[in-house]
């Protein structure tokens, strides 16, 4: 059996997906806080079991009788260590063949604040003694798309990140990588550095905006203090704003970029293009 914690967030349900077009229903375990919120895999034969980061307590039962589990980082940032740390020990007791982790690309020598943790994580791995893999995952294209609303509406998109290199794939191509991992034999203690065949600089990412909206749309250019403190105004939470303005700092100094392609010859066909995901959000916009 297989197990997903995480399972009914962004990344975890299109790995749940992907899993079933390889292995049975029956044998996909999807690791989640709320078991009610799972209903439509439950209804798809999936194994739903309450897992919480924050309960070791229920992760105990989680993984009973599962070969691979793949741990999909936490969302609360500053939390995360401890909560991995609880995944980790759960999956060492249930005698887990392999543990598969999503880390941050190149999180070895990332300059992003985000990379502490999951050095930290990665070095549990390391010294657990459990089989695993690391998935070091590069930026969502959504991640930047998501902010292209508002810059329709103001004409401006804005950033930290220079003319820094940022080569992103779309979640359905890092979770179709974990699925084939997670699926096939392959190397243990192997790290992943997974990102997207073409890289863009913000710049050119607002010059897609506009030809694929016929609309006016620059690029603006900040420092990361100020960056920071427009996304606060526009009413983000202060430690979210302050982590998209590091991470931008970050891909100004090629935090993002990675040329080895080893996403899509996981997947066996090119990562999403960059412009495919421009394209989809300037039409919901």
């Amino acid at each position: 059996m297989i197990a997903v914690t995480g399972a009914t967030g962004q990344l975890g349900r299109l790995v749940i997906e992907a899993l079933l077009k390889k292995t049975p229903a029956e044998e996909i375990v999807a690791v989640v806080r709320s078991p009610e919120k799972a209903a439509d895999l439950t209804a798809k034969g999936v194994q739903v079991r309450q897992g919480d980061y924050n309960r070791s307590e229920t992760l105990a039962d989680a993984f009973r009788g599962v070969e691979k589990v793949l741990l999909i980082s936490s969302s609360e940032v500053g939390q995360r260590e401890a909560q991995h740390k609880a995944v980790i020990d759960a999956v060492k007791m249930a005698g887990v063949k392999l543990l598969a982790y999503t880390s941050l690309l190149h999180a070895d020598r990332s300059p992003m604040g985000l990379g502490g943790e999951h050095r930290a994580t990665e070095q549990m791995l390391i010294t657990s003694g459990i089989p695993y893999v690391i998935l070091r995952n590069g930026w969502y294209s959504e991640n930047y798309a998501a902010s292209i609303a508002p810059a329709l509406a103001h004409g401006v998109f804005i950033g930290a990140a220079g003319e820094g290199k940022i080569a992103s794939a779309s979640r359905q191509d890092y979770a179709e990588a974990a699925a084939v991992i997670l699926t096939r034999e392959g190397p243990v203690h192997k790290v992943y550095e997974l990102a997207g065949d073409e890289a863009y600089t913000l710049s050119q990412f607002a010059e897609e905006i506009a030809q694929a909206s016929g609309k006016a749309v620059r690029y603006q250019n900040l420092q990361q203090a100020d960056f920071a403190a427009v996304l606060k105004e526009a009413g983000l939470p202060e430690a979210l704003a302050e982590m998209l303005a590091d991470s931008d700092a970050g891909a100004a100094k090629g935090a993002l970029y990675d040329e080895s392609r080893t996403l899509s010859q996981t997947i066996g066909r090119p990562t999403t293009p960059w412009q495919e995901v421009v394209k989809a959000f300037v039409a919901k916009a």
